[in-house]
């Protein structure tokens, strides 16, 4: 299913049309099977108007003698057949009449001039009354085998069209069913497109954006907005497609009908429109605020969820109610509004629209019978009411869905507001893997306009060498790490990888080779081995185990009932702190990264298990260029290199002896750690908290 992108600055209508092209031949097929099935549908008032004008009051039409016994009837004597049954050049005796007074028929041996009118049997005399003349004929009252005898040329006639209104019921049954399979499937293939799209940019916005919008209004986007659109594709666009189709063939029947009576029907057409236009000039309104609200619930809830022991600790759950609380209720208000909306404009208006189409019916009907100006048969007048009923199907399921059609168009521009958020280009591919060398050159950054978290950073670091980065909270470290991995990028200087700018690099290439080990490591649904792999096919059952020994992680999960394919919940909340960070290690391991971050990676391990991973650590740095974020100075002590982070500078550079000797900032701190009570650091009032590190997605 393929499609070409629509251009951001189309509409949201435009847009959604372009994903519905995405499954067009069965869009097609869905209008086809629906138009049949509509003209199917209408067939039926046509063959009533048929089945009545021609065959049941068909016996009133004029009679003529004949000689021959073929289509006639038998009657004191002589055969009669009906006017219209008469071959070409075949002769016409005698003109007579069959014409009905109460449940009588009465045979009338005579032409007569004008049937219509109030009618009167006495003393053998049929008289008719119409306006202020009156006719007479003489008559004779039909008996029951008499009148059976003119009716039973009729019954093959009305069985043929019993059995024509059979056939169009069943065409109409299937075409009704290949209608909803068609256009629900082709819905669920274009939502199924939609919610791929969404998600596929998703990964593609910048880590930043994450930083200001809440996981939980990004989720409501990506499945309550895009539900909500799969709405329009599946009963909003099959109402209102077959109600355009129905409305069309039910006006094309009016007219075929009587022209002057369709011409007055039509304006239930442009009030239609005024209808739908003005309810959507409210109801957007409206289900724009229930939307956003949707999705502020969806965050407080997954908010509350993942910070819930925290919530129990600090006994903050009844103003945790009451934020949640406040929300519903602004939620349920714009809600009531809207139901409000619909109970005044939905059947109410409907109702009047038929009441008023039925008093232009009667009033054009009878008045055309009291001037004899228009009077028309009873089978026009059965057809003509009856298709003129249906005519306010179509239109009251289309009403029915006006709700649904503005929500939908609301959700269909929340979710493409998303997805026109600028994304980072993804480029397929990879570059061969690079030695490590970076360097940082006269490095400035802010998070926010001329508010710069790191001023003028210059280091390097070699292929091989461990940088541990130390400082305070807010010192700049984690944001040298989140310009490593582009996260961001600087204002002012370079950072180059092997001699190379790294912005000169996609993204995507630029992280294969880089892996990081978390304070708190991120673990998926799923078991130990996939999230060592993540589902990396390159990366073998072997190498999984390998790296797992490697950490000295068989030792401490060997308990696990089903070992390395022990099941893991969401964010591994049923292994231990410890547990996790060793399949965080072996992840980081099975990667064989040039580029190695660890952010204070050992500090949720006990001294035990930490003892096990400091040899798998020196196998796992060998080669690899290492930083190390660290705020237990004691685990650093063998790094190439220090570097020493007050307010955004780098106050002290050197290996931990230079750095001792130096009896600075370094010092104080170690000292400081090692309770010797030495003096503490100069005061660090001032600095700004930066975003976490975030671990980037393998690529």
């Amino acid at each position: 299913m393929r499609c070409k992108p629509m251009n951001s600055k189309a509409s949201v209508g435009k847009r959604l049309f372009q994903y519905a092209l995405c499954a067009k031949g069965i869009f097609i097929a869905a209008i086809i099977a629906l138009a049949i099935g509509v003209g199917a549908e209408l067939a039926g008032p046509f063959i009533a108007k048929t089945m009545i004008d021609d065959h049941m009051l068909g016996i009133e039409k004029p009679y003529f003698e004949t000689t021959s016994s073929e289509n006639a009837v038998s009657y004191n004597g002589h055969y009669y057949k009906r006017g219209d049954r008469f071959g070409e050049g075949e002769a016409k005796g005698q003109e007579v009449r069959l014409l009905q007074t109460g449940r009588d028929f009465y045979f009338v041996s005579q032409p007569v001039a004008n049937p219509d009118g109030e009618r009167k049997f006495e003393n053998g005399q049929l008289t008719i009354s119409r306006g202020g003349a009156v006719e007479t004929y003489p008559a004779a009252k039909l008996s029951a085998s008499e009148l059976y005898s003119f009716y039973k040329l009729e019954i093959p006639g009305i069985l043929k069209l019993v059995g024509l209104y059979c056939i169009f019921l069943v065409i109409s049954i299937f075409t009704e069913f290949g209608k909803t399979y068609w256009l629900q499937s082709s819905a669920n293939k274009v939502i199924q497109k939609l919610r791929t799209d969404v998600y596929a940019h998703m990964q593609r916005l910048p880590v930043y954006f994450f930083d200001t919008l809440p996981a939980g209004k990004v989720v409501s986007r990506i499945t309550n907005d895009t539900e909500a659109v799969k709405d329009l594709f599946v009963a909003v666009l099959s109402n209102f497609s077959s109600g355009i189709i129905y409305i069309t063939g039910v006006y094309i029947a009016l007219f075929l009908l009587d022209v002057r009576l369709g011409l007055v029907c039509l304006f239930v057409v442009p009030l239609l429109i005024v209808w739908i236009v003005l309810y959507r000039k409210f109801a957007t309104k409206y289900n724009t605020i229930i939307r956003s609200r949707l999705s502020e619930i969806n965050a407080i809830i997954n908010e509350s969820i993942q910070g819930m022991s925290i919530i129990r600790v600090f006994r903050r759950q009844k103003q945790t109610s009451e934020e949640f609380e406040a929300l519903n209720d602004d939620y349920m208000k714009h809600q009531n509004k809207m139901l409000n909306l619909n109970a005044l404009t939905t059947h109410n208006l409907v109702n009047v629209l038929r009441s008023f189409s039925f008093a232009v019916i009667l009033w054009y009907f009878g008045f055309g019978t009291l001037t004899g100006g228009s009077a028309v048969s009873l089978g026009v007048l059965y057809a003509f009411v009856d298709v003129l009923g249906r005519l306010f199907q179509p239109i009251t399921g289309m009403v029915n869905q006006l709700a649904a059609l503005d929500s939908s168009m609301v959700s269909a521009g929340r979710v493409f507001t998303l997805m026109d958020e600028p994304g980072e280009d993804v480029t397929d591919g990879s570059m061969p893997r690079y030695k490590g060398n970076v360097e940082f050159k006269n490095v400035s950054f802010a998070y926010k306009e001329d508010h710069y978290v790191l001023k003028n950073i210059n280091f390097e670091a070699k292929q091989g060498q461990t940088v541990a980065l130390v400082g305070h909270t807010g010192s700049g470290k984690s944001s040298i790490i989140n310009l490593l991995f582009r996260f961001y990028d600087p204002q002012k200087g370079t950072i180059t990888i092997d001699g190379q700018d790294v912005t000169a690099l996609p993204k995507q290439w630029l992280r294969h080779h880089m892996g990081i080990v978390l304070q708190d490591p991120y673990l998926f649904t799923g078991t130990i081995v996939s999230n060592v792999s993540l589902g990396d096919a390159k990366i073998s059952r072997e190498q999984i185990e390998k790296a797992l020994r490697d950490v000295g992680a068989e030792r401490i999960l060997a308990h696990l009932p089903q070992g390395f394919d022990e099941p893991v919940v969401e964010k591994g909340s049923t292994l231990s702190a410890g547990q996790r960070q060793l399949i965080s290690f072996a992840r980081a391991l099975a990667f064989d990264p040039a580029i190695l971050i660890l952010d204070e990676a050992t500090a949720n391990i006990d001294t035990e298990t930490e003892s096990l991973i400091q040899s798998a650590l020196e196998v796992l740095k060998k080669g690899r260029t290492t930083f190390i974020i660290a705020h237990r100075l004691s685990t650093i002590r063998s790094a190439d290199q220090i570097l020493v982070l007050h307010r955004g500078e780098i106050v002290e550079k050197g290996s931990h002896d230079e750095l001792m000797k130096l009896g600075g900032r370094y010092y104080q701190m170690y000292q400081l750690q090692q309770g010797s009570g030495a003096a503490a650091p100069a005061p660090d009032s001032g600095i700004q908290a930066q975003p976490p590190v975030q671990a980037p997605s393998p690529v």
